[in-house]
């Protein structure tokens, strides 16, 4: 059930027999030679709508216009100051609890959203709050190791670009065929949640977007895979949640 499809009658009639809803929230910046620029929107989008439809959940509208200043060397990268994406966030979920929702779960798909979401998690009076990445379940990253291994990497990876495969248009392009810079597992915690600096020197250390993520893996069909799983994961957490 989408939120901006259905009439103000129909959401009252939601909420008389469920207090959820699910919050995508995603990016709009570069992912690399043959990475859509939404693709951390997309994931999420297309996660949720299928939750939506198997379990009769309420899917707001996503928020796509987020933290991703690291990027902005990177043509057609929109991004917004942490400051003002947690106002922003801490105004739209305020809207839902005024009108009587009790459980926001935020689907997340961008690294640099998380901490302003989680220092919004316990601001707002009388709502539970529960944040998840699509990739924060066991079953989608066994996936993710046996497809593409430590070439996953962390941006512009190739579970999140099978992923947008799957309904969405694939990218052929030589440009990703090579191997990009390999990164240690010490890298890849340090620079967690996108900590990846300015934009100037992030473009200079990683001049086609990609960063330690062999996008040429991608495939459909490990994107189909993939969207099980994650659909199959956030649906029976997102049931658990209702039940706080």
């Amino acid at each position: 059930m989408q939120l901006s499809t259905s009439s103000w009658y129909e959401i009252q009639d939601y909420l008389r027999f469920s207090d959820g809803v699910i919050i995508p929230v995603g990016s709009i910046e570069q992912h690399g030679p043959i990475g859509l620029i939404g693709t951390d929107t997309f994931c999420v989008e297309d996660i949720a709508e299928e939750v939506g439809k198997n379990i009769n959940a309420l899917i707001a509208p996503t928020l796509a216009y987020t933290p991703a200043e690291f990027n902005m060397k990177f043509p057609g990268t929109i991004s917004i100051s942490p400051n003002l994406f947690e106002d922003f966030c801490r105004q739209v979920f305020n809207s839902f609890a005024r009108h009587g929702f009790k459980h926001l779960y935020i689907l997340n798909g961008h690294g640099a959203n998380l901490v302003p979401l989680r220092k919004i998690r316990n601001t707002i009076s009388d709502v539970e709050i529960r944040i998840k990445s699509w990739w924060d379940f066991t079953s989608v990253n066994e996936l993710r190791n046996n497809f593409f291994g430590d070439w996953e990497g962390m941006h512009a990876t190739p579970a999140e670009i099978s992923i947008t495969q799957v309904h969405r248009r694939t990218i052929i392009s030589s440009l990703a065929d090579t191997e990009p810079e390999f990164l240690s597992k010490k890298y890849i915690e340090d620079h967690a949640g996108d900590n990846h600096g300015d934009a100037f020197n992030h473009r200079q250390s990683f001049p086609d977007g990609r960063v330690g993520s062999h996008s040429a893996l991608a495939r459909r069909e490990y994107g189909i895979e993939l969207m099980t799983a994650a659909v199959q994961e956030v649906q029976k957490d997102y049931l658990n949640f209702l039940k706080t």
